[in-house]
């Protein structure tokens, strides 16, 4: 990967990920050397939807260079996943595909959870941006850590969440929705087996009495 394909319009993956730390740490150098100041953030990116994109947007504003840390799907099971829940629900290749064709992503890396467990901050000691950018509704940031980043990074600034709805709550609801239509089907195929018995039988949907 050249800087001169990071710079370029190009939206291709391959322009735009570095997974490899020590030639993300080169890279980004090479570019805050000829006068680029360079902004970060991460997360997961899970179901990319418009607060993501207006986010991100916002995120480009702060600097030239774009680095965006996208959580592996290993650390984003981590971070994210509850019982009975499958996240992410989009695997890590195809996030990355879907980041990178937006045009205020300059470059990709990878959070990944083996060196979260050693270091948390360890992509931001890596890449040491000029400005990191950070979703207030992120949960998991305590007042020792955002101490941590601000000696890691030029500033930190928080921004507000753009979306109207979490993923994680909009899986939710999924999930929820998924479950009542189990159950009316469910209830449909009882009524429907004593019915061929010969004998009657409603559920009464709505209000929860049954004869």
């Amino acid at each position: 990967m050249s800087i001169k394909n990071i710079l370029s319009n190009g939206l291709c993956l391959e322009d735009r990920y570095i997974p490899d730390y020590g030639h993300l740490a080169k890279t980004v150098q090479m570019l805050r050397d000829t006068g680029h100041s360079i902004v970060m953030t991460q997360g997961v990116y899970d179901l990319l939807h418009p607060g993501h994109t207006r986010y991100l947007n916002e995120v480009k504003s702060h600097g030239d260079i774009l680095v965006v840390a996208v959580d592996s799907d290993d650390y984003t099971r981590a971070r994210k996943q509850r019982e009975n829940e499958r996240r992410p629900v989009v695997p890590f290749e195809e996030r990355l595909e879907l980041l990178a064709n937006l045009r205020s992503i300059d470059i990709l890396t990878i959070r990944d959870l083996d060196f979260h467990k050693e270091d948390p901050n360890y992509v931001n000691r890596i890449v040491h941006p000029d400005v990191l950018i950070m979703s207030k509704s992120t949960k998991d940031i305590t007042p020792e850590n955002l101490a941590i980043l601000e000696g890691l990074c030029g500033r930190v600034v928080m921004l507000e969440a753009k979306a109207t709805i979490s993923t994680t709550k909009r899986l939710r609801e999924l999930l929820t929705d998924g479950a009542t239509g189990l159950v009316d089907h469910i209830t449909d195929a009882i009524e429907e087996y004593f019915h061929q018995a010969g004998r009657e039988i409603s559920f009464k949907k709505g209000n929860g009495n049954g004869h």
